[in-house]
């Protein structure tokens, strides 16, 4: 089945070159149908890279979903044309008498900052105190990850001496959850992060539940289950060349920034690098899309009421 998002959206020539179904707005209006709604909270700088990257999967998933684009309201970005954000998204101001049923809260280029000295904390926790009562599920990535970690369960970060950043294998730690139907007993993640959540550090007796972890990475994706939240700390979401990207940029502000881990040794004869996620990425949104599906009222009003249809 396909996405639907708005038809001038840049992401959109991009995805239908790859494949994805695109549904028009006026098509969608037209069909007796009632979608899955999900919200993509987009804290990252490029938005519409990352835009095009979360629509990607949501769109290879067998049910129809309507994406809409939320920003904050009190934050206003410098690396996204103001036309853009005007065009194509709404603030959390517009869309908080709404219900979802689901919600993706991106990563952000601040996991080196105390979460209190965030310009956007105040705004960020009004949003995750909201998903409680109108969100059927929520999805954390990366700083997304660790900031709603740290005001549902109090869970402090841990700064990293130095950025940790590359392709690492990561384990099923709980190979029956339904999130990991379909996935291989040893998954390669994206990982691009200056800060980590520890494993030692989650309460006990909480109902969070590792579900993926690595020796050299450490966590990778927690579930929430009394809130049907996961915690991603990693990037399954990226395109094969992010990291590359991402080391330049670093690398013109450090030259002696080291290169991704388990990444560019990947590729043989030096050639460009290697997609060694995009599987298991599908599988992991499509489980995660199916168990919405599964469990979400037919009437969206219900959503946070406790009553699953």
């Amino acid at each position: 089945m396909p996405i639907k998002i708005p038809d001038a959206l840049p992401a959109r020539a991009l995805l239908e070159a790859e494949g994805v179904v695109i549904m028009r707005e006026a098509d969608a209006a037209r069909q007796d149908i009632r979608p899955l709604h999900i919200g993509l909270l987009n804290l990252m700088p490029d938005k519409p890279k990352t835009e095009t990257q979360f629509a990607r999967l949501l769109g290879a998933t067998p049910l129809q979903v309507e994406l809409t684009l939320v920003q904050l309201a009190t934050h206003t970005p410098r690396n996204t044309p103001a036309e853009h954000l005007r065009a194509f998204y709404r603030t959390w101001d517009e869309v908080k008498t709404q219900r979802l049923d689901g919600l993706i809260v991106t990563g952000a280029p601040v996991e080196t900052l105390p979460f209190e000295q965030v310009a956007y904390w105040d705004e960020l926790r009004r949003i995750l105190d909201w998903t409680d009562r109108h969100v059927h599920s929520c999805f954390y990535v990366c700083w997304g990850a660790q900031a709603a970690l740290r005001h549902f369960h109090g869970v402090d970060k841990h700064v990293l001496p130095q950025k940790l950043s590359g392709v690492f294998a990561h384990r099923l730690v709980s190979p029956n959850s339904a999130y990991l139907r379909g996935l291989s007993d040893e998954v390669d993640v994206p990982v691009s992060r200056s800060s980590e959540v520890r494993h030692g550090d989650l309460p006990a007796g909480a109902g969070l539940n590792v579900l993926m972890e690595s020796d050299e990475a450490g966590l990778c994706l927690v579930e929430d289950s009394r809130r049907r939240g996961l915690f991603m700390f990693n990037h399954l979401e990226y395109d094969a060349g992010t990291l590359a990207e991402e080391y330049e940029r670093d690398r013109a502000k450090a030259p002696d920034t080291a290169p991704p881990a388990h990444y560019f040794d990947a590729s043989p004869r030096g050639g460009a690098p290697k997609n060694r996620w995009r599987s298991h990425a599908h599988l992991l949104f499509g489980n995660w899309i199916n168990e919405i599906y599964q469990t979400t009222p037919f009437d969206l009003d219900a959503i946070g009421s406790g009553s699953v249809a």
